[in-house]
């Protein structure tokens, strides 16, 4: 097992399944700011909590920096709407339990792709997309007590692709 998930979760999965939960990884933590959605830079007190966190993970008897997932979505939609695209994002991030920083993304032409990161106080979440083949690639880097694997339920409800591949990476894996 790695990461508490059997391995075949983390292999390419096909049509990959929520779990019975899935429902409540999006609803607003107490990490939920409306004005997150309302504005592109949230700007941080340096005195707080949050900056003098340490956000490395202690699990399975490992210490790291977190988990980073790669994403790959096929036969995907709605791959050139960005504001539809900056939702989905920000809703990942926070079903994962991230805090929002500021978001910025690009809608490229003709074929209408969209690059674009949401920035966290646990990492980031980036997209890359090719509409005109149903295909995204993201990465959902997020440290500390969040789980990237809460996003990708979000994901599946905003893009409905055919096929999802996910693989982990531990990324600062200390020895």
């Amino acid at each position: 097992m790695l990461n508490d998930r059997p391995f075949a979760e983390l292999a390419v999965v096909a049509g990959y399944e929520e779990s019975q939960d899935s429902a409540s990884a999006v609803q607003p933590s107490e990490r939920f700011h409306p004005q997150l959605f309302a504005a592109d830079t949230v700007e941080i007190d340096h005195d707080t909590e949050l900056e003098q966190r340490d956000f490395f993970v202690q699990k399975d008897g490992m210490s790291f920096a977190g988990t980073h997932l790669l994403i790959d979505l096929s036969g995907a939609e709605n791959l050139d709407d960005l504001p539809a695209i900056e939702t989905a994002l920000k809703e990942a991030a926070l079903a994962g339990g991230a805090t929002i920083l500021n978001s910025d993304l690009h809608h490229f032409e003709p074929n209408g792709g969209v690059s674009g990161v949401v920035i966290l106080a646990e990492s980031h979440i980036t997209i890359h997309t090719w509409p005109e083949k149903g295909f995204a690639a993201l990465d959902v880097f997020m440290c500390g007590e969040c789980d990237p694997y809460k996003s990708i339920p979000v994901l599946k409800r905003a893009f409905k692709p055919t096929a999802i591949q996910v693989s982990e990476s531990r990324r600062g894996l200390q020895v």
